[in-house]
């Protein structure tokens, strides 16, 4: 007679017991960590409106940050990409400083007026805190995987109050054209608990309204892949130009806490003689103002050189609320080119550029159904594909990896697994005979 199987459910409760237990974990203290970088970046953020003169001690921040980095911080440096990185390659367990570096570094750039977000600073605390688990629980290299994963997934969903675009995050961020569906679960269990931990810290998040959204039709499906290829290409600039910036910073400065003290001093003097205040920090007043009125329709590109000069001279933070304010801001400038309202291309624009940037078109797309409901679903998923193809293969994270080529035109040439930052030689000849890592 043949073996009687157990049920699958059977087989499935050690997995499930395993991974609820260490999501939770990773919730706790990632949503923990999250609150308490919202609340002291509240404060940062009304300490620096109420003082505009500590715009001047910029660069001096920039330098007490750039030192302590390089005296302590050389091997978390790597930031977001690290935690890619040791998802793609393990190797060795992040060092749990990473979590208050970032938090400190963040903190200060937003105290004295560094144009930089928070993105990369809640997923570096959420991945770097994660990983301590793996020591206390004695993981295998494919469990610390999933647990990275969980983390950044975690870190991404309590610092902006978006769940399941968290956790469709730490799939999709990876690798480009690729998700890995084993970490699933994970990802969402601990994206969906570690936003109730914030709540239950007493997090508050800002909410914004697309308003009365327009009946699907043509012409507004025509305006969503015109301003997704301008959204696209947005985010393709900004990333290329970041990553531009820091390379030239460190070519000719080698001293690198020098870096951000020259970048200071530049940011400093035009936002005080220029009066940029509104292009400083998270600059959430002029987000929320994009969706209710027109703005200076150049906002979006003052917004852009602003956070190139403060994340290209090595301010730490994130890069996606300053994405959040270009995309918002350059979609309310599109508006009445296309004669579509204000507060529906603002909500487009405030993820697509994200998604362009990013690579990251499903979960740009999910955020925006969880800040401004489902119904606007079939315009901005639309506009983020179309930003995501027209950024072409380049990004913000440079240790992503090429998961599919995004046209069928590259697909000969652009080698499955190569790093964005190593795509240009992979664009040779000779490199792209070469096999697939």
């Amino acid at each position: 007679m043949p073996q009687t199987q157990r049920p699958d459910i059977i087989s499935l409760l050690p997995y499930l017991v395993k991974w609820i237990g260490l999501c939770a974990c990773v919730a706790a203290l990632a949503g923990t960590a999250s609150a308490f970088f919202l609340f002291a970046l509240d404060w940062a953020t009304h300490t620096r409106l109420s003082y505009p003169w500590l715009i001047w001690l910029l660069p001096v921040a920039g330098f007490v940050s750039g030192w302590t980095y390089l005296t302590f911080g050389k091997s978390v440096e790597g930031g977001n990409n690290l935690l890619i990185d040791e998802i793609h390659d393990p190797k060795s367990v992040i060092p749990a400083r990473m979590a208050s570096m970032v938090l400190g570094g963040t903190i200060i750039s937003h105290l004295f007026g560094a144009s930089v977000g928070r993105e990369g600073t809640a997923v570096q605390m959420g991945g770097a805190l994660a990983d301590q688990l793996t020591h206390v629980f004695r993981l295998k290299s494919e469990d610390r995987r999933l647990l990275l994963m969980a983390g950044i997934s975690a870190g991404f969903a309590s610092v902006f109050g978006t769940p399941l675009a968290g956790a469709v995050f730490g799939l999709e961020v990876l690798a480009i054209g690729k998700m890995r569906f084993d970490a699933l679960f994970p990802c969402v269990l601990a994206a969906v608990l570690a936003d109730q931990v914030g709540l239950l810290w007493g997090v508050h998040h800002i909410h914004y309204s697309a308003g009365l959204v327009p009946p699907v039709s043509l012409w507004g499906l025509g305006c969503m892949v015109i301003s997704g290829a301008a959204f696209g290409l947005t985010g393709k600039l900004f990333a290329d130009l970041i990553h531009a910036l820091s390379a030239l910073f460190r070519r000719l400065i080698a001293y690198p806490p020098l870096r951000p003290l020259l970048g200071g001093l530049v940011i400093a003097a035009a936002a005080w003689f220029f009066k940029g205040d509104r292009y400083l920090g998270l600059g959430i007043p002029v987000i929320q103002e994009a969706f209710l009125k027109p703005v200076l329709p150049y906002d979006f590109a003052a917004k852009i050189a602003f956070t190139i000069a403060s994340l290209g001279s090595g301010f730490k933070g994130g890069e996606v609320t300053p994405l959040f304010y270009i995309g918002a801001t350059l979609g309310n400038a599109l508006a009445p080119l296309l004669h579509m309202p204000f507060a529906l291309m603002a909500a487009v624009g405030f993820v697509a550029v994200f998604s362009g940037a990013a690579n990251t078109p499903i979960s740009s797309s999910i955020m925006a159904m969880e800040l401004f409901g489902s119904e606007i679903g079939i315009y901005v998923m639309l506009a983020c594909v179309v930003a995501y193809l027209c950024s072409g293969h380049t990004g913000i994270y440079r240790s992503q990896r090429i998961g599919q080529a995004k046209h069928l035109s590259d697909q000969d040439h652009i080698p499955e697994g190569m790093k964005l930052a190593d795509l240009k030689t992979a664009r040779t000849p000779k490199a792209a005979k070469t096999p697939s890592p």
